[in-house]
């Protein structure tokens, strides 16, 4: 091996566990820290955010990857990614790096209080200091790219896919809601009205059939942990995978859906190549693409008519009661509902890209300045009525509900619908590729689809950008249009 490139491996890989520490830390601030904890973990990120900054924006670097020479496809694009990780870092000084994530990590603990609260002049001076970071990252990643400060942070989510892609997709979507949402709704106000699951939900019995359900769809809990936060998520590492959700007795749709999402994403970090763990090249292809594991998961399998009538069976005897309403139709009509809420993380699958759409247009505004922290709430609630003709209450069902732009993380939020495009288009694919597929869900037989994934996408790790790995797995680019037909099929037919 190149020796120059020999140390390039050694150092990313230092780098790589670093990230895992981050990671770690993230995941218990979310899932066990008591809240005095918060200002210390807050220094504890800041500190390992700059000391990775600072190996990889070291001189020696720079050198190494001029010296740097591969052969084939996986080392050429290995270092073709260490390059671009090279270059965004070298646009930031450390001092930005560890005042973000002091800022971010700030925001995030005053956010919680403030959401509880609805109360968004409770967090406004700190998501100013957060917006003001990100503008000056923006532009500093911009200058050094040639993107633009928005381009560019979406750049650290999903590589190779600018606002100008996004813009057009989201348009035709939006002309298909106008269209398609009220044709739903009046499709369902004719059908029968879905009966409530009877309950309770002991919470040990969901934990336990989470669980069951989980290791059923292929994640091993020797690697992997169920922890519950106040947001479901996934972190860890590709080895130590830690997933959580919230449970409430009440209703048990919350906890089992959310676990089963959460499910998909730790899938497709265990399917991580081995051979180039702690290397770029060995990671997620980006949030788009994670996001298609967890819906592809979630929406296309575990909500569709074949797995239901595994599942209800499977809830009935969990939880006992009326048979009738664990019936798959029943589920279907529960679990499928379309509505016009405020809630994201509620939202149905055709409701849902409209919530993304605003975020889009609203994150694009703060970067550019176009749109002061002070009049988010007006603007969230406007751009929601216009896209679903309903306004939002109050804050906490509005601009306060979600944690990302509190955290700092201002340019994912497309990667959602996108990723839920590719989930469509890759369920497609799976379909035509893998026999009796439908009558593996409806036995409960998630490894099947798992199989097909393990080779198509998470095998492949970082080595092709999104739109590659749709071409890899499906032989065509993003294709909006099969998600639409989807959704036809799905709530239409």
């Amino acid at each position: 091996m190149n020796p120059a490139y020999a140390r390039l491996k050694a150092r990313f890989a230092r780098i790589a566990t670093l990230g895992e520490a981050q990671a770690m830390l993230g995941w218990d601030a979310s899932a066990m820290m008591p809240p005095g904890g918060g200002a210390a973990r807050g220094e504890q990120l800041a500190t390992l955010a700059g000391l990775a900054h600072e190996m990889l924006t070291a001189p020696e670097v720079a050198a190494d990857l001029a010296d740097a020479t591969t052969s084939g496809d996986w080392d050429d694009a290995n270092l073709s990614l260490m390059r671009r990780g090279h270059a965004r870092a070298v646009a930031l000084p450390t001092s930005l790096v560890e005042a973000s994530a002091r800022a971010n990590s700030a925001c995030e603990k005053v956010w919680r209080g403030a959401k509880a609260q609805s109360d968004f002049s409770a967090v406004r001076p700190w998501l100013e200091e957060v917006v003001r970071l990100q503008r000056e990252t923006a532009a500093a990643l911009a200058a050094a790219s040639g993107l633009s400060p928005y381009d560019a942070l979406m750049e650290g989510y999903q590589r190779g896919v600018t606002a100008a892609e996004v813009e057009p997709v989201f348009t035709a979507y939006e002309a298909f809601l106008r269209e398609a949402l009220p044709q739903v709704e009046e499709r369902q106000a004719r059908g029968p009205a879905a009966m409530p699951l009877p309950g309770p939900f002991p919470v040990a019995a969901q934990r336990a059939l989470c669980r069951r359900l989980s290791e059923g769809a292929g994640l091993d809990y020797s690697h992997a942990r169920l922890d519950e936060s106040l947001h479901p998520f996934c972190g860890g590492t590709p080895t130590d995978i830690r997933i959580t959700t919230f449970y409430s007795e009440a209703e048990v749709a919350k906890a089992l859906l959310g676990v089963l999402h959460e499910t998909g994403h730790a899938l497709y970090e265990r399917g991580l190549p081995e051979a180039w763990a702690r290397q770029p090249v060995g990671e997620a292809a980006g949030m788009a693409a994670h996001e298609s594991q967890s819906l592809i998961v979630e929406m296309q399998a575990c909500r569709g008519d074949a797995f239901l009538s595994f599942l209800g069976p499977q809830l009935l005897a969990a939880f006992g009661g009326d048979p009738a309403p664990y019936a798959p139709a029943n589920l279907g009509r529960l679990w499928r509902h379309v509505s016009r809420g405020f809630i994201r993380v509620d939202a149905d699958e055709i409701t849902y890209p409209a919530h993304i759409i605003l975020r889009f247009r609203l994150e694009q505004a703060l970067i550019s300045g176009q749109l002061a922290v002070a009049e988010l709430p007006g603007a969230w609630n406007e751009g929601f009525a216009r896209l679903l003709g309903v306004r939002p209450p109050d804050d906490a069902r509005g601009c306060l509900q979600d944690i990302h732009w509190h955290d700092g993380a201002f340019g994912y939020f497309p990667s959602y619908t996108l990723g839920a495009m590719a989930a469509a288009q890759l369920m497609k694919a799976a379909r035509a590729a893998v026999p009796g597929l439908d009558a593996a869900l409806a036995r409960g037989e998630m490894l099947p689809l798992v199989g097909w994934l393990r080779a198509n996408v998470h095998g492949q790790g970082s080595r092709l950008g999104f739109q590659d790995l749709l071409r890899h797995a499906t032989g065509k680019s993003l294709d909006p249009s099969d998600f639409m037909t989807h959704l036809r099929q799905r709530y239409l037919q």
